[in-house]
């Protein structure tokens, strides 16, 4: 791993005899671009303006406690056992995944509460315990989750979508599972007690989306739980992204820490190389960019004209919601709360107005929602001995819109009001043991991110934000261009991001073939 020195005159130079690629970014769809494009034969750089690869998937250590920044469970492993495996290598013997049992809990505010677990006969008792007349329809909708997995996941999460052919030919299986639909709408078809309908809909938060809108495919979700489990990898999702730093180094690339892409540079109407913001350039033979999909195109191609993705159209697009996380830190905690576990989920007093206040209005709500991570339970290398380690994530309004919202001031009120509600409703008197605090809002996912608005997830996916609507993996604007991340297809979350580099494996050519065969847009 190489940290790039910003008084160096001119970037080393990597053998001319290979195809060469530079990735924009190390969060986890840019460095899987990277193993995926070094096992095709081609020498990779990777630039990330942040000291630690990652991208979201990093951490912080502050006083002895590493705080998580991004997403705490992996749960589709065998999406990162096939990556590894691409570059001959064993996933399993580099990082230390943990099935997790129970999954997370969910509690209202009434009391109840819903543990959900991998065991299908478990997760029937449990149902039966909250609403007996649900059964039947619950395990009607796990069979529903399981056909929009074969179609969703396995068929289109896995190819490329950027040719309106490949729409056209899924339209018919869309119509016949009611994509129109929304993931709470078929919810609410199959179960009618409310506590049940939110354990089965929310899901789509975690990936940025509005559960009262976003297409019912993503109920595909719960398929995805019953059938592969929820995984946390020791060390957080941080060991997966140096587990692959170093797959990518063995192959011969390179990662750029304190580098950030200023610019895609661009030769003979293709994709060149890359300008970095200190003004040294990264010749290359093909870019790939794990940046935001939004900042790609309005920043990085700000000087290249733009068919689709403008700046006017950027502004149209509906993004996800904004994040408010509180990391912090406890000691002499490990044994208090003993039926406190590794997640959490605290359901607020609403739950459609809510996210109607989050995604439409804008407005920030006096009640919220949290899901609240303890991966000390687990894992007690992330506190010094005998603490705690958590944070407690609460969706918010993005920041483009117009709600008079100033992060700045209101970033400590909102903080005690998300402590109030742990001490009432999940860990009393975990303020008397508070050392480490560290507060994220949508303000520095723009800033440190670049995401615009500040969204947690880039682009909502909302049906018609998905697929071939999205911004496609081989870009429609400038050849020889390809992004990754959660803002092309298939989306975001761990899955979808790693899947994004599976998509553009299928795209690119071997570098042995690079220079005889330039790939070309469909359009062209």
């Amino acid at each position: 791993m190489e940290l790039d020195n910003p008084g160096d005159s001119a970037v080393q130079q990597l053998p001319r005899s290979a195809e060469r690629a530079v990735v924009i970014g190390a969060g986890l769809g840019g460095l899987a671009a990277a193993m995926r494009l070094g096992a095709k034969g081609y020498a990779v750089t990777v630039v990330e303006r942040l000291d630690e690869p990652g991208g979201r998937g990093a951490s912080i250590v502050r006083g002895g406690h590493r705080f998580d920044l991004g997403p705490t469970i992996v749960t589709v492993p065998q999406g990162l056992r096939d990556l590894f495996a691409a570059c001959g290598r064993d996933f399993d013997a580099e990082v230390d995944l943990r099935p997790m049992d129970p999954f997370y809990e969910i509690r209202w505010a009434d009391g109840s509460r819903f543990v959900a677990r991998q065991d299908l006969a478990a997760m029937r008792a449990e149902v039966a315990r909250l609403s007996p007349g649900d059964v039947a329809g619950w395990e009607r909708f796990l069979k529903d989750s399981e056909a929009r997995y074969r179609l969703g996941y396995e068929n289109l999460g896995r190819r490329p979508m950027h040719e309106l052919r490949e729409l056209i030919r899924v339209l018919p299986a869309f119509a016949a599972l009611r994509a129109d639909r929304s993931v709470y709408a078929h919810a609410a078809r199959r179960v009618r007690d409310p506590r049940l309908r939110f354990a089965l809909s929310f899901h789509p938060l975690f990936i940025g989306g509005d559960p009262f809108r976003v297409t019912s495919m993503y109920i595909l979700v719960s398929h995805l739980e019953s059938a592969f489990g929820v995984h946390y990898a020791m060390g957080g999702v941080q060991a997966i992204a140096r587990a692959m730093v170093r797959v990518v180094e063995d192959q011969g690339g390179r990662l750029i820490l304190g580098a950030e892409a200023d610019e895609v540079l661009v030769k003979g109407g293709r994709a060149a190389g890359v300008r970095l913001a200190d003004g040294r350039e990264i010749a290359a033979d093909l870019v790939v960019s794990n940046a935001d999909a939004g900042h790609t195109y309005d920043r990085l191609l700000r000087n290249h004209p733009r068919r689709r993705w403008t700046a006017a159209r950027l502004r149209r697009t509906r993004w996800s919601m904004g994040l408010f996380v509180w990391h912090f830190g406890t000691r002499g905690t490990r044994g208090l709360w003993p039926d406190v576990g590794h997640h959490t989920i605290l359901v607020g007093p609403r739950y459609r107005e809510h996210i109607r206040d989050i995604f439409i209005t804008g407005r920030l709500g006096e009640d919220m929602s949290l899901y609240v991570h303890r991966p000390s339970v687990t894992d007690p290398s992330v506190a010094p001995a005998g603490g705690d380690t958590f944070y407690a994530l609460s969706p918010v309004p993005h920041l483009g819109h117009d709600n008079g919202v100033d992060w700045a001031q209101a970033a400590e009120p909102y903080r005690e009001r998300v402590a109030a509600m742990l001490e009432a409703r999940l860990i009393p008197g975990f303020r008397a043991h508070l050392t480490e605090s560290l507060v994220f809002t949508p303000e520095t996912f723009r800033d440190r991110y670049l995401s615009p608005y500040g969204a947690g997830f880039s682009i909502e996916p909302r049906i018609l934000q998905s697929a071939w609507f999205r911004p496609h993996n081989l870009s429609e604007e400038l050849p020889g261009l390809y992004l990754v991340g959660a803002g092309t297809h298939p989306g975001a979350g761990v899955p979808g991001v790693i899947g994004t580099a599976e998509v553009l494996a299928r795209l690119v050519p071997d570098a042995r073939a690079a220079a005889r065969a330039p790939v070309k847009l469909a359009a062209e």
